[in-house]
């Protein structure tokens, strides 16, 4: 996990602070946040780029399911900048100070324009480092379970999803790809409802050479593909499985599928061509989990 922190603290007393204001100034760089207007004299503000709004998405977490599950994730104790309105932090103040973090309370439209367009935050959100995650082999040893595998799948919607799905029905953990994955905060955590604080995920260079270990260690990898000679019943038992979800346009790549022990379909008797991908997961780990039961 990542050590860095951030401090929770501000130098303008006129917004209270629950728990204990540490003295001494702020963090070398930490800018306050603005009171009221800027004088007439001053160089108007530029528009913020698309690229420090995504940069701000990834570093927040928002909602008060994802807010609350960040909080009891021990590996989040004392990090992190905690911003919640008056009826919001008077709610979660005993949880909040029970796991090191201090409120900072805030008006609910100064807090709206911290987030993104359309983020519905409930009154709270995080700021913190996304989660690094854990190695292969931690998330793999011993060989037990299911585990999913994301194969570039970029929309955090769908993702957020599945981790939910992937908690809900028992799930080892996630491993996607680390570079053509989004990060585990903003619109996917809020997707998650706290799923991406309770379940573990790894993220590895290359998913071809994962499923090589995968398999070393005793791992079976059913890929989804509605091209597939079985049926997901068909293809699954009660060995250690990896079910590998393909990206969203594109399905499986290649040389992932070729990785696969076999490959295995969802049979749709109502003839509707495909189902969205995240709801596919839930589908497949519903029987997975089946499968694993006997």
């Amino acid at each position: 996990m990542s050590s860095k922190s951030e401090r929770n603290d501000r130098k303008s007393g006129k917004k209270p602070v629950f728990g204990n204001r540490p003295d001494g100034p702020r963090d070398k760089g930490q800018k306050p946040a603005a009171q009221g207007f800027g004088r007439r004299d001053e160089t108007p503000r530029q528009p913020r780029s698309p690229d420090r709004g995504k940069s701000d998405a990834d570093n927040f977490l928002w909602g008060r399911h994802p807010v609350l599950a960040a909080l009891a994730n021990p590996a989040r104790r004392g990090m992190g900048r905690l911003l919640a309105t008056a009826e919001r932090a008077a709610e979660i103040e005993n949880n909040a100070l029970a796991n090191g973090h201090k409120i900072e309370v805030v008006e609910i439209q100064a807090l709206t324009r911290m987030l993104p367009p359309g983020a519905v935050h409930q009154g709270l959100a995080f700021k913190v480092q996304p989660l690094e995650g854990v190695s292969l082999e931690e998330l793999a040893e011993p060989a037990e379970g299911v585990i999913v595998m994301l194969d570039q799948l970029t929309d955090p919607q769908n993702v957020g999803a599945i981790f939910r799905s992937a908690l809900a029905f028992g799930a080892r953990g996630i491993i996607v790809q680390d570079r053509h994955a989004p990060a585990l905060a903003g619109a996917l955590a809020k997707a998650a409802v706290g799923a991406t604080e309770r379940l573990p995920h790894a993220r590895v260079t290359n998913l071809s050479r994962a499923l090589e270990r995968l398999a070393d260690l005793g791992w079976r990898a059913v890929g989804l593909d509605g091209t597939g000679e079985q049926t997901l019943e068909e293809a699954l038992d009660h060995q250690p499985t990896v079910l590998v979800m393909g990206s969203e346009g594109d399905g499986i790549r290649r040389l992932v599928a070729e990785h696969c022990d076999v490959l295995a379909k969802i049979p749709m008797p109502g003839g509707f061509e495909s189902l969205n991908v995240s709801n596919a997961a839930a589908v497949a780990l519903y029987e997975a989990a089946r499968a694993q039961r006997g």
